[in-house]
């Protein structure tokens, strides 16, 4: 998809529609006023009979434009134009994208910088227009039969106002259009089924990335011999009951102008399905186990997005990938492990597997003395409970690591919360017979499993995103949603910035 830049009047502008916003109190933007004194008051008319709402997310097709150069309008609700701050502005262009993804056509206009939006300039806005319209063009048809028809739209034209910065509304879309891309790329790996999507699978998808890079990565796939001779034995564990291959793997991007900086570090949790293992998983659900890769496939599209981009920093991203299935090898309960670090843990309930993947692959992001280290999972069904499908749960064992990620979240519109990580928790991981449990009981099972991890974490800056109740949808709406590739990507291009900041 395009996402051509344009300073035009938008009364002129040649398109098969143009996507205009309407706020509830009927003012209008300076672009969407030009239109309506050149189509005879048409879109003031619409508002004053009560034929839109101007519900934040409401839309409204208009199939004729008198007096104007487009072919038809398409009406977006921004509701209260004093709560128009970056969520609504994200929500009304998602609802825009829906719409025309439904439409026969293959090029619109976007009318939408001269939105107010607090504190968000035009890069900010041209970027998530980039980003949204991607998004709504995603579809997962690869096992239907009949996929129906593909979204025929190719061209989104970015209109600008005068004075706009025409390069910064270009680099906006750039990114957008890379962050979009990412999305999907994580999205397609999560709703892949557990028979296509394996350890071997994501190891060939690395290799994938790698050989389409141009040389900008290189990857390195740690098989289960090569785990057992370096020690990784907790990651082993999980995929012993399984048929399919346990893999660490390993990709690089050296971006920086010393290959010698320190790297940022993302690490993914990829449990590509997760049946509990001897503790069981309920039937009921079950078949949404195979987006427990998740915080893989995050991994996976924030790597696709830097590639695209190219930031001028250097990036390792760690995926700890097995299948977690029960069989007469499988772990068992009570079973006591070796991690790499060389701490030994009691295995209390199999189906908390994601740690014991984790924290070998922590402890092997130790080797290139990284700059900071943050590990995505689905790990606890508690963070639904604590964050609902809103919010990422955050721990860190460093504050200023912490707000750059929340920070990174407001900015890309896919927002965590900071919980505690205090050492009262961890008394709740002591054990009588190993160093520690992985479990520590119903009472704050979300920070508990940041405790477990943090043992690994200790010479490092380090925190972890648990993604279980933001990666994927249930329900009507049932797919992986590709978060948070948007934070991660802003978190490395705000590293990006600090550096050429520095330099200068």
């Amino acid at each position: 998809m395009e996402f051509p830049v344009k300073t035009a009047n938008p009364v002129k502008i040649e398109t098969a529609c143009l996507v205009i916003p309407v706020f509830k109190d009927g003012q209008l933007t300076p672009a969407a006023a030009k239109l309506d004194d050149a189509s005879e008051r048409l879109i003031g008319q619409l508002i004053e009979r009560g034929d839109f709402n101007a519900k934040l997310g409401n839309v409204q097709l208009v199939p004729f434009a008198p007096g104007l150069s487009a072919d038809r309008l398409l009406l977006v609700g921004f509701g209260d134009r004093a709560k128009c701050q970056e969520g609504a502005f994200c929500k009304a262009v998602d609802a825009a994208f829906a719409a025309l993804s439904q439409l026969t056509i293959d090029e619109v206009s976007v009318a939408l910088t001269d939105v107010p939006v607090d504190d968000r300039d035009v890069d900010w806005k041209a970027h998530k227009i980039a980003e949204s319209a991607l998004r709504a063009s995603y579809r997962f048809t690869d096992f239907k039969k009949d996929a129906g028809p593909a979204p025929s739209l190719k061209s989104v034209s970015i209109l600008l106002s005068e004075g706009d910065d025409r390069s910064s509304a270009e680099e906006g879309a750039r990114q957008g259009a890379a962050v979009g891309t990412g999305i999907n790329l994580a999205r397609q790996l999560g709703n892949l089924p557990g028979n296509v999507c394996t350890p071997r699978y994501l190891a060939s998808e690395a290799e994938r990335l790698a050989a389409e890079s141009a040389g900008a990565l290189t990857t390195e796939i740690l098989d289960e011999e090569a785990l057992a001779a370096l020690g990784a034995h907790s990651l082993l564990s999980v995929g012993h009951g399984s048929d399919e291959p346990s893999r660490l793997i390993v990709m690089r991007y050296q971006g920086a102008d010393d290959e010698n900086e320190a790297p940022h570090v993302l690490v993914g949790k990829g449990i590509t399905f997760d049946t509990g293992g001897i503790s069981l998983k309920p039937g009921a659900g079950m078949d949404e186990m195979k987006f427990d890769m998740c915080g893989a496939a995050s991994v996976f599209g924030t790597v696709a997005s830097v590639l695209a981009i190219k930031p001028r920093i250097n990036l390792v991203a760690i995926v700890a990938a097995a299948e977690n299935m029960p069989s007469g090898r499988a772990t068992k309960p009570g079973d006591i492990i070796k991690t790499l670090k060389g701490l030994s843990v009691e295995v209390l309930n199999t189906d908390a597997e994601g740690r014991l993947v984790l924290c070998d692959a922590l402890t092997y992001a130790e080797r290139f003395e990284p700059a900071s280290v943050v590990d995505i999972a689905t790990l606890t069904g508690a963070a639904i409970i604590a964050l609902g499908h809103h919010a990422t749960g955050l721990m860190s064992n460093d504050d200023d690591l912490a707000l750059d990620l929340l920070d990174a979240g407001e900015t890309a519109w896919d927002r965590a919360w900071h919980l505690p990580l205090w050492d009262e928790y961890q008394e709740q991981l002591d054990s009588n017979f190993a160093d520690l449990a992985n479990i520590g009981g119903r009472p704050a099972g979300t920070i508990t499993a940041g405790c477990f991890l943090s043992r690994f974490a200790t010479d490092f800056p380090w925190a972890h995103l648990d993604i279980a109740g933001t990666a994927w949808n249930s329900g009507a709406a049932k797919g992986a949603t590709g978060r948070p590739v948007g934070l991660l990507t802003r978190y490395l291009l705000d590293r990006e910035s600090e550096v050429v900041a520095s330099d200068d």
